[in-house]
Formats: C-alpha cells, structure tokens, sequence
C-alpha cells in the first residue's frame, strides 16, 4: 500500500496559515504597524486605497534591515523577537510567531525597501505568491516601507468574504486607533483614498486621546493612576455623564498591547455602579502594567486576549483604582450628614466687618389696637351690607306683585318628554378587553385562549415599517424646532451621519449644519422626545458600526431597525388601556405582525387545552 501522508509545498503551507492571520485588510494593517513598532520607529505612516483591498502600505523611520534579513523575513517562522521557548514567557515585543510576513506574500503582490543607518544604499525586493520576482539594490531613506497590493488575488473566495468598503475601513481605523494609543511617543499618519484622516504628533497619553476622538474628549477625561506590586494602573476613565448606549471608546492595554477583557471590563462597570444609567457603557482608556513573566499572550491568534496569573487580584486593583480616582476628583457625591448647611458662611463675608446688634423698641405698640379694628371692621361692612339691602329694594320699586305674575294655569305641558337628536344614537360596543402583565406583555383572549404580546417587540414591528415606508415613499413629518439643537460627536461619528443624511431626513430629521465635531439640528421626527435625539443617534451609529451594507435598501432597512429600537415603547413601562388596544390594532395592520424586525416572535397563543392540563 502506498504511503498517503506528504509535506505541503511552503507556498501552500502558507496559504493555509495566512487564513489565520489574514482575515481582512485590518489584520495587514496590524501586523505591519506591529513590525514598524518593534523595528524602533518614532514615525510611522499609514496609506491604504479601496479600504486595504487595493493597497496597505506602511512606511517608517526605524532601524532596517540587511539583504540577508530583508530576503529571509518572508520565510516561514522567520523572526528577530524570539529564539528559544523560554522567550515565550517574556515576550516584550508585538509578534512572535514569524507567520506575518510569509503568510502575507502568500496572497499578495509585496514589495519591501529597506535601509539600515549603516548601510550606504537599500534593498528593494518583490514578491508575488511566496515567488520573488526581484531583487537589486535601491537608493532609500533609512527605514522600511512595505507594500501589500490586491489582497487575496489568488484566493477569490476569500476576496468575496470581505465586506463593504466602509465595514472594511472602519476595521482599519480602529486597529489604527489601538496602535497609535499604545503608543503617543510614536508620530502617526494615516492617509485614506489620497485623503489625510490621521495627522498625530508624538505627544503624551492625553493629547494623543484628544487628537484622535476630538478636542471635546478633554472635558470627559478622569485620570487614573496606582502603583501597586502586582499591577500599575494608568490612563483615563469617561465621566459618566458622558456614557454611551452602546460600546464606545473602551480601551484595554497591557504592557503597551491591546486587550479584549471581559472580565476586565466587569470590573470597570462595577466601579462605575450607580453613577450611569441602566443600559449606558462607561468609557476608558487604561494602561496596565504587569510583569511579563506573569501573563501568557500566546493563547489567541490575534494575540488580544491574554491569561494573567492572579486576575481576581488584577480586577480588584483595576475597580479599586477607578473608585478612588472618580472619588478624588468629585465625580462620585458625597453625603455629609454630620454638616449643617447653616454654618456654611459665603466668601463675601470676608470683606465685611461685623456690627454690634442694635435694639428697637416700637414706643406705639398697643395689644388692644388688633381687635378694636376688627370691631370697627365689622361694623363698617354691616353699615355697606345695610345700604346694599336698601340699593336693591330700590330697584323693584313701583312693581306690583299680583296684576304682572304669569298664569301658571294657562300653561300646556306635553305628556311626553320629547328630546331631539342629529344623529341616530347607536349602541357602541365594549371595547376588547386587554390587560397589562409585569409592564411587559399586553394580554389580549381570543376564541381560543390568550394571545401574549410583548410589547416591546410589537412596537418595534409596527415603528420599522412605518420608517421604511418614509424612507421610501420620502414622505415624513418633521416637528421644527424653535432653536436649533447642536450635539457634539466625533469625527468619525459625524462622518456616518453625513453618509446617512438623505435617509435620516426621509424620516423627519432636520439637519442645517455639519461640522468637524458638532452638529445642528432644526427638525426631529413628531414622535421623538427632543432630550432623546443624542441617545437615539448614539444607538444609530453604534449599530452601523457594527454592521452597515453599501447602498440600496439593506442600508435604510439597518437605519429603520436601529431607529425602531430606539424609538419602541420600553419595557416596564405601564401602559393605558386605550394606548394597549391601540398597539394591538397597529400591530395586525402591518405586513409581518408575528415577527419583530429582529426576527424575533412578537406573539404567542396560549390554548385553552393548554390551560386546562395545567388544573389537571
């Protein structure tokens, strides 16, 4: 029998790997800006075209690399950040692994230039398909630029797993983010489709937040900071007024690496008990460090995700910090009940000087003065009363009391009340009985038993394909607003909205200007509360975040869901019997009524059968 085991060729050796660690033009991206990091660079720029499908290019000022290094770097597990298995436990630099680059030039067109200070010119090398195609020498400032052309051009079933455009930058900006926050002594640039988003200058923790989500974040930062033996904690906590609906800027780092905790991220909210509202997410950008001999980062592909040695030690230090930091600078009220407000004396006393009291006496005070005047009161409105009595006797002077009366005897009554009507009055039936259970569900019986309706849902189902049908037939009522509404976002935040303008104005927004962090309001939809415009907004581009198609109508049928969500009636509200039956009515009028937009159930028939078992 022939034997049926063999070696993979390298080419498709690395294929295989680089589905790993190749997912989309974000994974290039942070593979590359990690090697600019590790290479020592004080700045690094960034240029992609059609979202990093087209083109990843990375260019920086760091240490190069010989002829020898710049051939052999594209070869499987080829690294300079490690050499035995015992560096795997103190791991100090971004990767390790060795796969990035070979794994890379598996499913791209590559080509490197690269210098080293030493060297008097560079090596310029092209790869296509794990093939080198060229290699000569180059003249080139020292440092390394890396280009990544059409991206999986050999693997089309890859190419036609990747997103949108805009679902595939958004990836790109927050890898971006997650590296040029780790790293502020480090000068960032990002330059999208010839357009530069990112200009970032080497500067401290807190400009670098500034300078990436806008200058109104500096009014929202908390600084944390604690040193203890296990952990030092440092970085910056959101106010939580400030807090969001859904996730927005939460940052992990340990030891200058990006992390996804949450357990971590448990520990934050515990902090944060109290101070936001229900279903808000506190925001933070926290730097951990930690003994590398503790934390294994070698679990997670993407290397995110890391094992501490002691994590209920971590989390309690990491809530213990926040507390004290949203407690040192009065973020969290104190309630002093040992304090009388009565002997807080204000600061205008100081320039006062005090005054010996005085006594008044009042020399015309008489006790008997009161109730002489209320009998002299009294008897002036008996003597108006009096002469009142006299005025109208007055006016019935010279009528006669028996020649003008009427003959009651003269007048007919009909034997029959007679009462006249317009309209023909019609009995009007009992309205269907509906009751409210927990403030959730809208109970209704039928023939059959009792239909269950949760409320929440239904509304949903009747609220998203009334903003369909506006954004479609273009024809929603807008409420003006007397004076304009200005909200603060970020500029990426901004940069969504604008993309969905024409859609959110088919359902009765009003925008009159859209700036670089702040835009203006002048209509809102008639059903919308104006204090829930900001949450309604949040949740909107939270979910386009998540998940936004291109064009056409899968992108307005996301806006209709996200709005609907935000608009519905929540549960725990108590509703009255007219708005219960009025729902009910909505909710069979629509296309779909047993199904939330969600594709979850809205309703549910409980049969009588069913109810009898249950007395069985």
């Amino acid at each position: 029998m022939l034997d049926i085991i063999q070696l993979l060729p390298d080419h498709v050796a690395n294929q295989i790997a680089a589905g790993e660690v190749v997912q989309r033009p974000a994974s290039l991206v942070k593979e590359l800006l990690e090697n600019a990091i590790d290479a020592k660079a004080t700045s690094v720029s960034l240029v992609i075209k059609d979202a990093g499908k087209t083109l990843v290019q990375v260019i920086d000022n760091g240490i190069g690399m010989s002829v020898t290094d710049a051939r052999f770097c594209f070869e499987r597990h080829a690294t300079s950040k490690i050499k035995a298995a015992e560096d795997l436990f103190n791991i100090n630099t971004k990767g390790f692994r060795g796969e990035a680059l070979a794994s890379i030039a598996a499913i791209a067109h590559v080509e490197l230039k690269t210098k080293r200070a030493l060297d008097e010119i560079g090596t310029h090398i092209v790869i296509e398909g794990s093939k080198v195609n060229a290699q000569d020498a180059v003249v080139v400032p020292v440092g390394t630029s890396i280009s990544v052309k059409n991206l999986f051009y050999n693997i089309p079933a890859r190419r036609n797993f990747l997103k949108t455009n805009t679902v595939e930058t958004r990836h790109v900006i927050d890898e971006f983010h997650r590296v040029a926050l780790a790293h502020p002594q480090v000068a960032f640039s990002f330059i999208n489709n010839g357009n530069t988003v990112f200009n970032l200058p080497a500067s401290n923790m807190r400009q670098r937040i500034v300078n990436i989500f806008g200058t109104k974040t500096n009014e929202k930062l908390v600084p944390v900071s604690e040193e203890t033996e296990i952990v030092c904690v440092e970085g910056f906590v959101v106010k939580p007024e400030f807090a969001k609906k859904g996730r927005g800027e939460q940052f992990f780092f340990v030891n200058n690496r990006f992390i996804k905790s949450p357990y971590l991220h448990h520990a934050i909210n515990s902090a944060f008990e109290g101070l936001i509202k229900e279903g808000g997410q506190p925001g933070y950008f926290l730097f951990l460090q930690v003994d590398t001999t503790s934390i294994d980062i070698n679990i997670h592909p993407t290397k995110t995700e890391i094992k501490f040695d002691d994590e209920h030690a971590i989390y309690a230090m990491l809530r213990a910090s926040v507390k004290h930091s949203l407690g040192q600078f009065s973020i969290v009220p104190v309630l002093d009940f040992n304090k009388d407000p009565e002997m807080d004396t204000p600061y205008d006393f100081s320039n006062k000087n005090p005054t010996a009291p005085t006594i008044e006496v009042d020399r015309n005070f008489n006790p008997f003065e009161k109730e002489q005047r209320r009998r002299n009161d009294y008897a002036t409105f008996k003597e108006n009363n009096n002469s009142q009595l006299n005025s109208w006797e007055a006016m019935y002077v010279g009528l006669k009391s028996n020649e003008n009366l009427l003959n009651l005897e003269s007048i007919e009554f009909e034997s029959e009340e007679v009462t006249g009507s317009f309209f023909e009055s019609e009995e009007k039936p009992p309205s269907e009985i509906t009751f409210q259970l927990q403030n959730k569900y809208i109970m209704s019986p039928i023939k059959s038993g009792i239909m269950v309706i949760h409320q929440n849902l239904a509304h949903q189902r009747v609220l998203y394909e009334s903003i369909l049908k506006n954004i479609t037939v273009k024809e929603a009522i807008s409420q003006q607003l007397l004076f304009p509404l200005r909200l603060n976002f970020t500029n990426q935040d901004v940069e969504v909205l604008k993309n969905i303008q024409e859609q959110l104005e088919h359902t009765g927004f009003g925008f009159s200007a859209f700036e670089k962090e702040t835009i203006e309001i002048n209509g809102i939809p008639v059903s919308v509360k104006e204090s829930e415009i900001k949450n309604i907004l949040e949740c909107l581009v939270n979910d386009i975040r998540t998940d936004i198609p291109d064009v056409g109508f899968s992108q307005n049928d996301l806006l209709a869901k996200s709005l609907a969500k935000s608009l519905a009636v929540k549960t725990g509200k108590p509703m009255k019997l007219e708005e219960q039956e009025h729902l009910v009515h909505q909710l069979f009028a629509c296309k779909e009524p047993t199904i939330s937009p969600n594709n979850k159930p809205v309703l549910m028939i409980l049969d009588a059968s069913d109810i009898d078992k249950k007395f069985n």
